[in-house]
């Protein structure tokens, strides 16, 4: 039997890309502790756990009539971002893949109600929260990455991940799930992002945001992730990065209402032009997820 050995919210803003100097001249001559973060999380996490294989739910990675899996057994290359193109350029990577896995997921996930795919088309885009993540955190492990369904309701983010833990279940592998995006994430405009670029809270986009965001660290902090769930209206009123389905789709594997697994942070909250960032870690209770 596969297993979950281990989730969490991991961010995956291209600010971590620059170099350090740049970091520092951004945020008022102090690092932003997303790097650092990010660094911890390698060597205290993942390279004790060992993992057969990461599955990254990818929030820019956008579909509209189905969920999609990547099936590939490999992906390599060079990336630039057509967002930002300046300071992500030319990355190069190099990602072992689970196919048997992608299609395991896609099947159970469409068998639960929600059509997904499998998809191993070798001129498939990459998206920078599957690349910057690996750059900092691949191992030898498999990666593949989960799109998010742009028309997607909480439900069906929901359904999506009961069908990713069941396909864990029933595989032979020790998983990872990283949930890669952010909370809160509404930019500000244009003329004002210069304004608003320090990792500062205060920078978030709206005080009401802040403390929706907040509230939910909480949550999280006390495994009560019944609440996040069931607060999802009011929450999608702050816009949250992909409808929040990155969080949806990993709770909904670890159990959903039932799972208890406590956060623990890696990063600050902080800002990034008007969005929250913020990595959560969730380890495995000794007496399981639920």
């Amino acid at each position: 039997m596969g297993e979950i050995i281990a989730a969490g919210i991991v961010a995956h803003a291209p600010t971590i890309m620059m170099s350090r100097e740049d970091r520092y001249e951004l945020n008022e001559g102090k690092e932003i502790s997303l790097v650092p973060g990010l660094h911890r999380l390698k060597s205290e996490v993942l390279d004790v756990l060992k993992p057969d294989t990461v599955v990254l739910l990818d929030t820019h990675w956008f579909t509209i009539v189905e969920f999609c899996v990547t099936a590939h057994s490999r992906r390599a290359g060079l990336f630039t971002s057509d967002e930002l193109p300046r300071g992500m350029k030319q990355i190069p990577y190099d990602i072992k893949g689970s196919p048997a896995l992608a299609h395991a997921i896609a099947e159970r996930a469409t068998q639960a109600g929600v059509r997904t795919t499998a998809i191993d088309d070798p001129w498939l885009p990459i998206h920078y929260p599957t690349v910057n993540l690996t750059t900092f955190l691949q191992g030898e492990e498999e990666w593949l990455s989960v799109s998010h369904a742009y028309s997607g309701e909480p439900d069906d983010f929901l359904t999506v991940g009961e069908g990713i833990g069941r396909a864990i279940r029933e595989s032979d592998k020790r998983v990872v799930i990283i949930a890669s995006g952010s909370m809160s994430h509404r930019f500000w405009p244009f003329k004002q992002i210069p304004l608003h670029e320090a990792s500062d809270p205060i920078h978030i986009s709206s005080p009401e945001a802040r403390e929706a965001d907040l509230e939910r660290l909480r949550w999280f902090a006390e495994g009560n992730h019944a609440a996040v769930i069931d607060s999802m209206p009011e929450y999608l009123r702050h816009a949250p990065e992909a409808r929040f389905g990155h969080y949806l789709m990993m709770a909904a594997a670890c159990g959903g209402r039932s799972w208890k697994a406590k956060g623990r942070q890696f990063s600050d909250y902080e800002n990034a032009t008007g969005t929250s960032q913020v990595h959560v870690w969730f380890d495995k209770p000794a007496d399981g997820w639920n």
